[in-house]
């Protein structure tokens, strides 16, 4: 597996969801956004897990648009945020109802402790490539040799403490909210832990 296999589908809502993102996130936030997809697409070929690539790809680049001051909200967690976000996105772009709605479960999912493969694919790859990213979780799930073609062609640009201070603005304001729990259960530890940023 080299990066060149995982490119992004030549549609025109994931060459939007691209220029979403570019627009309303840090070059730190955007590299993360896009390094989760590459770990994600390449996991899911390399286990032979079947995904729509467009869902994966669009949930990837959108995944964390509710930590941007322009769509966080102030009554629900910015996964959720995102995934409203990410719905009214996907009807712009023509999606049927179905699929907007997948894309919205998708990204929440990303946030969830466990996510089954099996009824959610997408959710699936997408919270164990943010995982990866974040945290360090599933980092052998690569080669050294993958981890830094991804790493030097997206670099980091500081994304452990910024994710950081987002989190923790976001429990403070939000103390029942997934990343409130994720700041009580040691996250910071783990972020500044991750063997990516060694």
């Amino acid at each position: 597996m080299n990066l060149d296999m995982i490119t992004m589908p030549d549609t025109p809502a994931c060459a939007t969801a691209l220029e979403v993102a570019t627009a309303y996130s840090s070059p730190a936030l955007l590299n993360h956004c896009v390094r989760s997809h590459a770990w994600a697409a390449a996991y899911g070929t390399e286990q032979g897990i079947a995904f729509d690539p467009e869902l994966l790809y669009v949930g990837a680049l959108l995944h964390d648009i509710g930590l941007t001051p322009q769509f966080d909200s102030h009554t629900v967690g910015f996964e959720r945020a995102g995934g409203h976000v990410a719905w009214v996105f996907a009807a712009g772009a023509g999606w049927p109802a179905a699929k907007r709605q997948r894309l919205a479960d998708v990204i929440i999912a990303h946030m969830a402790s466990e996510v089954d493969v099996r009824t959610d694919p997408e959710g699936y790859l997408l919270e164990r490539s943010t995982s990866l990213d974040i945290s360090g979780r599933h980092i052998d799930d690569f080669t050294a040799a993958f981890r830094a073609e991804v790493l030097d062609r997206h670099p980091r640009l500081g994304i452990a403490e910024e994710f950081l201070g987002c989190f923790r603005e976001q429990a403070e304001r939000k103390p029942g909210s997934s990343a409130a729990g994720a700041v009580r259960n040691g996250i910071a530890e783990r972020v500044l832990t991750n063997r990516l940023d060694a």
